[in-house]
């Protein structure tokens, strides 16, 4: 519900018309920090069965991280843009947990490019000359160097690609300079093996939370 209500805005900011503050051929380079903060609950995997015994079920919670990003804007009409958002890669621990308390731990890193569509409000006199900017893309997000708690076991995880939704401010400090803040929904979903046996999937869904400096040209 909350990716579809960011679609529905950007759709509904398409059809209105406001002055052109950023015409199209302008670029913009922004660099800042983002926070991946994955939803609470992030599903069941199930391990260790056979033909004849049943496995165990985990649940999975997966840790929050911060790393430095980059991302590039082309307006390719007036207060429309592309934007190419990336990252170093993340850094996440994760624990799983049976219905007995007992916890198995692992990490895994990835990178999370994202390709928005976004849309850029301007003239509505919001003080400070502050400007709202809303869009929705793809992520494709790719997983390595997972490791897992258990002797001698092989995790692997799944790239994933899933829709993104895009929200923010740019507040102006100097005619082609801002200071951004933003949040992205991201749908993210691998697919998991342990010793090259499917065992679930683990739902990520993070909000992601950033700030940055952005500077136009």
């Amino acid at each position: 519900m909350k990716l579809q209500s960011l679609v529905l805005a950007l759709a509904t900011t398409l059809t209105m018309t406001t002055a052109f503050a950023v015409p199209a051929g302008t670029w913009s380079v922004a660099a800042g920090v983002h926070g991946v903060v994955p939803k609470s609950d992030n599903g069941t995997v199930t391990a260790g069965g056979t033909l004849d015994t049943p496995g165990i079920d985990y649940s999975v919670e997966v840790d929050d991280d911060i790393r430095p990003t980059v991302s590039g804007e082309y307006f390719i009409a007036n207060n429309v843009g592309i934007e190419l958002l990336a990252a170093i890669p993340f850094h996440h621990d994760f624990t799983l947990t049976d219905d007995n308390g007992d916890e198995v731990g692992g990490k895994t890193q990835h990178l999370p490019p994202t390709l928005s569509l976004q849309y850029h409000f301007d003239d509505y006199n919001i003080p400070m000359d502050i400007k709202p900017f809303v869009g929705v893309g793809v992520n494709y997000t790719t997983f390595f160097k997972e490791r897992i708690d258990i002797s001698g076991a092989d995790l692997d995880l799944d790239d994933s690609f899933g829709v993104a939704g895009h929200i923010g401010l740019d507040i102006p400090f100097a005619p082609t300079e801002y200071f951004r803040i933003d949040a992205r929904y991201i749908d993210i979903e691998t697919d998991v093996e342990l010793d090259g046996d499917d065992i679930g999937s683990i739902d990520i869904d993070p909000w992601v939370y950033g700030i940055a400096f952005v500077k136009a040209f």
